[in-house]
């Protein structure tokens, strides 16, 4: 397949790339814990994402979308644009394959995530959120070297990739013997969620699939309502940095919108919270963007009241500073 094409994804690439990632990636664990159970009344699964290479999923994608390079396409060096969590994970990919790569990311983006993505071996060029496009200037970067953009949604590899994540809930779930009743993703672009509803409607098409957004960024949320993709007006700001879209990929849309059920927005006020929550009950650091599902469920616990319920916990690159605050 042509790096650019957008041919929809199937569940047999979602297998072809769990065997690419086989021994590559973390298979990352599915964490009960009793006291949220009591919290909730019903059993919530932890996907713990951030203890994936990088401290995020986003290094699936990366990682099985850079494999399937051809020798040219390596040759020549990939792009990306991200805002810290792509950033690593196309970083940490293309060191391991040994690929140059040049990241485009926000000035403003925390600065664990920008020296990370520098330690990691990749060129960063920053650039200002509110004037210019990422896109454009990684389109430009890309015409001007020769140079792979390796997108951080849109695209079948790079949601192959993410969707492993889901195999691997349906898997562990299986094993034991229960379904999700629902899952609970952290949404931006929806990459992540377009994986993983792939391959639940495949295994475990009663699970429900529920997007999970900051308030003044649920564009996808709104988007499923309105059943055509719609941008976000307001210029809020969010703590939420990695979920700032401003609307749903045109190919991870026309997946979410035929098997996702719904979505759910949640203030920065609710995500210290489960931040916090997540410190002091679960000993796992959470960063504001991969907290939203955890969010969503403590904050609505009536609807997952006697249910199954997955959460995933997609990230962990937080500031140490701002994280000090959050758990004081």
């Amino acid at each position: 397949m042509d790096p650019l094409s957008k041919a929809r994804p199937s569940y047999e690439d979602v297998l072809a790339a769990s065997k690419r990632l086989y021994n590559i990636a973390v298979k990352t664990p599915l964490i009960e814990n009793n006291y949220l159970n009591e919290l909730v009344g019903g059993r919530v699964f932890l996907k713990a994402e951030t203890l994936q290479h990088t401290g995020s999923f986003k290094f699936r994608g990366a990682y099985n979308f850079l494999a399937q390079l051809n020798e040219s396409h390596k040759k020549n060096g990939v792009v990306a644009y991200s805002s810290g969590n792509h950033a690593q994970g196309v970083a940490a990919a293309a060191k391991l394959l040994k690929i140059k790569s040049t990241i485009i990311m926000p000035s403003d983006a925390p600065s664990i995530k920008l020296n990370q993505t520098r330690i990691l071996g990749a060129e960063v060029i920053t650039f200002e959120r509110e004037k210019e496009n990422r896109e454009e200037i990684a389109s430009n970067f890309s015409k001007k070297t020769g140079s792979t953009i390796i997108p951080p949604y849109d695209h079948p590899w790079t949601i192959s990739g993410q969707g492993t994540v889901g195999a691997e809930i349906i898997d562990k779930l299986d094993r034991i013997g229960l379904y999700a009743n629902r899952i609970l993703i952290c949404c931006g672009g929806g990459g992540l969620t377009a994986g993983i509803a792939t391959v639940v409607s495949e295994k475990s098409p009663a699970s429900e699939i529920i997007v999970v957004e900051p308030v003044g960024y649920d564009d996808t949320t709104r988007s499923l309502k309105e059943r055509k993709i719609l941008k976000n007006k307001i210029k809020t700001k969010s703590i939420c940095d990695a979920l700032l879209a401003q609307s749903p990929g045109n190919l991870t849309f026309s997946i979410n919108k035929e098997l996702v059920s719904g979505g759910i927005a949640v203030t920065d006020e609710d995500v210290i919270k489960a931040m916090s929550f997540s410190w002091k009950y679960l000993k796992l650091v959470v960063e504001p963007s991969g907290a939203v599902a955890l969010a969503a469920i403590l904050k609505h616990k009536k609807h997952f009241s006697k249910l199954t319920s997955v959460v995933i916990l997609s990230g962990a690159n937080v500031d140490p500073v701002f994280y000090s605050k959050v758990i004081k």
